[in-house]
C-alpha cells in the first residue's frame, strides 16, 4: 500500500515495527525541520532528538540548489535543482520506487512539505507527511534518539524512474501572464502582514502579486497541530475561491516552501492537482518590470 498524503503517528509506529502485520523493511524517514533565520538551530534540534532512524534533510543543501548551476528549475531564495540532479540525489540516498518515505518537521509542515512536493515532482508516489509532526510523535510517547544522521550517498540507483511531473511547476512567465490576464487564481501562503506589504523581513520588496488571494499556510492546521478534516479544508478553500475554478490555482509564498501545505491541503480536500510557483515572491520581486501590489 502506498501512503501519499498524510500518515498518523500510530500508523508510522506500526510501519516501523518489522514484526508487525504492517511493518515495512523499505521505509525511510526524513526529518526536514528548519529555521530560516538560524539554520544551525535546526541541526542542533535534530541532534538533540528525533524519531529513531530518521535522517536530517537540509532545506538549503538537499532541497535547494544554491550553486552556480545554470540548469536550475527555478530561481528565488531556494532555487529548485533540476529534476535530473534531484533524481540522482534521491537515488543516491537509496530511494527506489518501492521505498515508502515519511517526512516530518517540528515547524507545522512548513519544511517537510517541500520534500513531499519534490518527491511527488519526481513521480514518487510513496511519500507522506507525518500528521502533527514531531510534536505529535512526542505527545504519543514515541521513542526518540539523538545524534546526527545524514542521508547515505555511497551508491546510486541508475534505474530511478524520472516519471512525469505530477504537480505542474509554474514558471515565472506563466505566473506573470496568468496574473495579468486573470486566467488563474494565485494563492499566497505568507502571513497577512507580509502579504499586505506592511513588513518584509527577508525579501527586498514588500507586497504581493496583484490579484493574489491570501491563505497563510498555518490555517490548514487545527489547534493541536494536525491537518483539519477534508470537509473543513474543502469548506475553507471553497470560501476563499468564491466560485473560481479550483483546477486553475497557483500557490506561492516567499520562496516556494511554505506554500506546499496549501498544495497538500487542497489535495487532502479532494481538489484536482494545483500548481506551485516554486520561485515565489523572492523570484517575483527580484524580476525587473513585474508589478507589486500592497494592501
Amino acid at each position: 500500500m502506498a501512503y501519499s498524503t498524510l500518515i498518523s503517528v500510530a500508523l508510522l509506529a506500526d510501519l516501523m515495527l518489522a514484526d508487525s502485520p504492517n511493518g515495512l523493511k523499505n521505509l525511510v524517514i526524513w526529518d526536514c525541520s528548519g529555521d530560516l533565520m538560524n539554520p544551525p538551530a535546526a541541526r542542533a534540534a535534530f541532534e538533540q532528538e528525533h524519531i529513531p532512524g530518521a535522517v536530517l534533510i537540509d532545506l538549503d543543501i538537499d532541497l535547494s540548489d544554491k550553486t552556480d548551476a545554470t540548469d536550475k528549475a527555478c530561481g528565488g531564495r531556494h532555487p529548485l535543482p533540476s529534476r535530473q540532479k534531484f533524481a540522482a540525489w534521491v537515488g543516491a540516498c537509496g530511494i527506489t520506487p518501492e521505498t515508502q518515505v515519511i517526512v516530518y518537521d517540528r515547524n507545522g509542515c512548513n519544511y517537510c512539505g517541500r520534500a513531499w512536493w519534490m518527491l511527488q515532482w519526481m513521480g514518487h508516489e510513496k511519500v507522506a507527511v507525518l500528521d502533527g509532526g514531531l510534536q505529535a510523535w512526542a505527545a504519543a510517547g514515541g521513542a526518540m534518539e539523538s545524534g546526527l544522521q545524514r542521508p547515505q550517498t555511497d551508491f546510486f540507483k541508475p534505474n530511478y524512474p524520472l516519471a512525469g511531473i505530477k504537480y505542474a511547476l509554474s514558471a515565472i512567465d506563466t505566473v506573470a501572464t496568468a496574473a495579468h490576464l486573470q486566467t488563474h487564481t494565485i494563492i499566497d501562503a505568507r502571513a497577512p502582514a507580509r502579504f499586505r506589504g506592511e513588513m518584509e523581513p527577508i525579501d527586498p520588496v514588500a507586497g504581493h502579486i496583484p490579484g493574489a488571494l491570501n491563505r497563510p499556510f498555518n490555517l490548514n492546521l487545527n489547534e493541536q497541530g494536525f491537518f483539519k478534516s477534508p470537509a473543513l479544508l474543502r469548506a475553507e478553500f471553497d470560501a476563499l475561491l468564491a466560485g473560481r475554478d479550483a483546477s486553475k490555482v497557483i500557490h506561492h509564498c516567499g520562496s516556494g516552501v511554505s506554500a506546499v501545505p496549501n498544495v497538500l491541503a487542497m489535495k487532502i480536500a479532494g481538489y484536482p492537482p494545483s500548481s506551485l510557483f516554486a520561485g515565489s515572491w523572492s523570484q517575483w520581486c527580484n524580476t525587473p518590470g513585474l508589478p507589486v501590489a500592497q494592501g
